[in-house]
């Protein structure tokens, strides 16, 4: 088992910044990818963002590269997303999420393990 916090979200204007902390402890962090995902109101969750056990791999979804960045620190068991040109449109639940495969996957069957999410809010 793999237990997964988020935090960080909140408020904040359109053009700001936020950085999500997905806090991991359970099992090996290093032994699994992590991704991030999304649901907006209304709206099915999507992909946002993965990474590799290394951290040596990135992948986005084309709505939020050149935005946002993924990254991992494995000493602390966290990985990160720093949001950065929010959009009203970014408004949703963050979830992140672990899975034990090599490949690159963006289907939230993919991943086992689910943290509760955190709500960001980006205001126009």
């Amino acid at each position: 088992q793999v237990q997964l916090v988020e935090s960080g979200g909140g408020l904040v204007q359109a053009g700001g910044s936020l950085r999500l902390s997905c806090a991991a402890s359970g099992r090996t962090f290093s032994n699994y990818a992590m991704g991030w995902f999304r649901r907006a109101p209304g709206k099915e969750r999507e992909f946002v963002a993965r990474i590799s056990r290394s951290g040596g791999n990135t992948y986005y979804a084309d709505s939020v590269k050149g935005r946002f960045t993924i990254s991992r620190d494995n000493a602390k068991n966290t990985v990160y997303l720093q949001m950065n040109s929010l959009k009203p449109e970014d408004t949703a639940v963050y979830y992140c999420a672990a899975h034990s495969g090599i490949v690159v996957v963006t289907t939230e069957t993919s991943y086992a393990y689910w943290g509760q999410g955190t709500q960001v809010t980006v205001s126009s």
